[in-house]
């Protein structure tokens, strides 16, 4: 695997593979890798002939406050996760050849960047959106993969690869989880103990909320039900639990339509996220 941190030696590179005939997937990450991005990684191979990785910890989605200085960096072990896991090339900018001197622009998608990732955070999705539509032109994939632990991130990437016109297949790839339930994310790392323990409420207050959901149960009833179940748990704040239409992420209860739970809340100065399809039983 070749790891390169400049912008002006990645370009040949990656005209080396394209004039190999190479096909090529992209996979972004912020580093403080984990199964879920090895899942990523994994799904890549099969898609294509060359996996391009990025590990850029980007602060332009971070909002003042938040865990920006503290997020976890594993240069080393992550470099060595993804040569064994097959990857071709690492490309793991500094923040001054990703942002030089003078940068000055933004991008910003609306409609399903509204709402709650958007609302809690503001900014976030102006920063993915950027930073992504820079790694699309540096490393020019024909295909890039993302997690759907982060489903709203996806919403808005696949929306700005549409309108921008980006040659690229964008691949969601199902969320990986612990043996009790919990996502694979990187801030996990911050977990332990009876923190851990008690942050499993998360997917299962969402199991619960889209199982009684599915079966024609009132969607206000689980959704406030689900919140009261992770303050009980040991959540100090939920920042959002909503129930919405999977494509264009505004709240519906159309049992029509395909429909997705959405929540985020905070353990131990922890912000987790999650998220579930909800199927509708034939009860329901």
């Amino acid at each position: 695997m070749q790891t390169i941190r400049q912008i002006d030696l990645l370009r040949p590179h990656i005209a080396q593979l394209r004039a190999d005939g190479a096909r090529i997937a992209l996979v972004p990450t912020m580093g403080a890798l984990h199964a879920g991005h090895l899942a990523l990684v994994e799904a890549a191979k099969r898609c294509a002939d060359a996996v391009v990785a990025s590990i850029f910890v980007n602060p332009r989605q971070f909002a003042p406050g938040e865990d920006l200085a503290r997020y976890p960096r594993r240069e080393t072990q992550d470099a060595r996760m993804l040569s064994e896991a097959g990857c071709a090339v690492l490309w793991m900018p500094p923040v001054e050849e990703m942002y030089p001197a003078g940068f000055a622009t933004n991008i910003t998608v609306g409609g399903v960047s509204e709402g709650l990732d958007g609302t809690a955070r503001p900014g976030h999705f102006d920063g993915v959106a950027t930073v992504v539509a820079k790694l699309f032109n540096q490393v020019r994939p024909d295909v890039a993969l993302f997690g759907e632990k982060d489903f709203q991130q996806l919403a808005v990437i696949r929306r700005m690869v549409a309108d921008l016109d980006f040659a690229i297949d964008i691949v969601g790839v199902p969320t990986q989880r612990e043996d009790d339930g919990l996502a694979l994310s990187s801030r996990n790392i911050y977990l332990a103990g009876e923190d851990r323990a008690r942050a499993v409420a998360l997917p299962r207050a969402l199991g619960d909320a889209a199982r009684s959901i599915g079966r024609g149960g009132d969607a206000a009833t689980a959704l406030s039900t689900a919140r009261v179940a992770l303050l009980n748990s040991g959540f100090e704040a939920v920042d959002y639990v909503a129930l919405v239409d999977s494509e264009t992420l505004t709240e519906s209860q159309d049992l029509l339509r395909p429909l997705r739970l959405l929540a985020a809340a905070r353990i131990a100065g922890t912000r987790l996220i999650d998220n579930l399809s909800v199927e509708i039983s034939e009860q329901g």
